[in-house]
């Protein structure tokens, strides 16, 4: 599936002629007193059984990134669930791995997203029906591909099965009791406190782009350790995160794609950086398991981070950029410092306009560069310029 699925502990603390520019030095980040604006973003907070449903299909899958964290209740749920049950959810992981339809629950999240899916009942009536239930909110959207959708109703019936099975376990009244108090804590925590966040103005003024004010939080009981974007400006996360971490993720994924990834401006910036050593270098040789493994999908990536950190520096709630990006998927994100030095350079939490047009002049101007764009990198992640990337051992 061609589209990204957070892992929330990015974000989490402990996500012509080449112009001889001069660098500043940086200041580290301030994390607390910025000012907080509000009134433009409309947050709504909320569960869902049926999402949450399909999450627990990850741990059940045996995979140790899942069980890592619901091993406990992957233990005392699967004993419920008949063998035949037990056996069919990782011989159907494998499958969708296997076929090129990626990670099986979040794929599945993300298009059930697209259907009423508050319940497991509802969950279920989509998969009896997804021709008529799902297809039409889903083709008309952005994670349209006809290639998964071919799958997804392929493996309907046998994933129909699994949750009927479950359901029959007693999964919605086991996961109210597991869930508890935790649940509704984190509920009216975030109902209470993402009022004061207004993100959406923010995004605006630094982006030059239009956004949805309303942004859909759906709290999960078993989504570890991904943050899911799914239909529209939804994001599904562990009930557990706090504030500032919540309103991390969605600076971040509100951002994708930061400009048109197919338009002038982006493959003229491409180009730039598909002729310098080492951002290419990085795209070759990083763990695949991050992701991004085209130079594109750095480009969206990396200049979506840096973004997001601006974005959450405004609204007080960042991390130290030089610690965020030096922990994050092996330190590869060097491109994400140097959009984020030159914006700083230009003042753009202040002054704010097109990202778009900012990205064109960046281009024209020969920042973009090795000679420039690395020593304001540099400067941002605290590493030598000649060392930025891999890692030393000890760094």
């Amino acid at each position: 599936m061609d589209r990204r699925t957070l892992l929330s502990a990015a974000l989490a603390a402990p996500l012509a002629p080449v112009m001889a520019l001069a660098v500043p030095s940086f200041p580290r980040a301030q994390t607390a007193g910025s000012s907080r604006p509000a009134g433009r973003t409309d947050w709504r907070v909320n569960d869902s059984e049926g999402q949450d449903a399909i999450a627990f299909l990850a741990p059940l899958s045996g995979r140790e990134l899942y069980t890592r964290y619901y091993g406990g209740d992957v233990a005392a749920f699967a004993p419920r669930l008949p063998e035949a049950v037990r056996s069919a959810v990782p011989a159907l992981w494998q499958a969708a791995e296997d076929d090129g339809f990626g990670l099986f629950s979040p794929n599945l999240n993300t298009i059930l997203s697209h259907a009423p899916d508050a319940t497991l009942d509802d969950v279920l009536a989509a998969l009896a029906d997804p021709e008529a239930i799902v297809r039409p909110t889903y083709q008309a959207g952005p994670y349209w591909d006809q290639k998964d959708w071919d799958w997804f109703v392929r493996h309907a019936p046998e994933t129909r099965a699994i949750l009927e099975a479950m359901k029959a376990a007693g999964f919605p009244a086991w996961r109210r009791e597991r869930a508890g108090a935790a649940l509704e804590a984190g509920l009216t925590m975030l109902r209470a406190a993402l009022p004061a966040f207004d993100i959406i103005k923010v995004e605006e003024k630094l982006t030059g782009r239009t956004f949805d004010p309303r942004i859909d939080i759906t709290l999960m009981q078993f989504s570890k350790p991904h943050g899911i974007k799914v239909h529209g400006q939804r994001f599904l996360q562990s009930a557990d995160y706090d504030v500032g971490l919540t309103v991390r993720i969605a600076a971040h994924e509100l951002l994708h794609p930061p400009v048109p990834m197919k338009g002038p401006t982006s493959l003229a910036a491409l180009a730039v950086l598909a002729r310098g050593p080492l951002i290419p270098r990085i795209v070759r040789e990083h763990d695949p398991r991050f992701g991004y493994t085209t130079l594109e999908g750095v480009l969206n990536e990396d200049l979506c981070q840096a973004l997001d950190q601006t974005v959450s520096e405004v609204l007080g709630v960042a991390r130290n950029p030089a610690d965020r990006w030096r922990t994050q998927d092996d330190g590869m994100h060097v491109l994400a410092a140097g959009f984020y030095g030159l914006l700083r350079e230009d003042r753009w939490p202040r002054e704010g306009g097109s990202i778009e047009a900012w990205l064109a002049d960046a281009v024209r101007r020969g920042r973009l560069a090795p000679d420039v764009l690395h020593p304001v990198a540099a400067r941002v992640l605290e590493r030598p310029v000649d060392r930025l990337w891999p890692l030393a051992p000890d760094a």
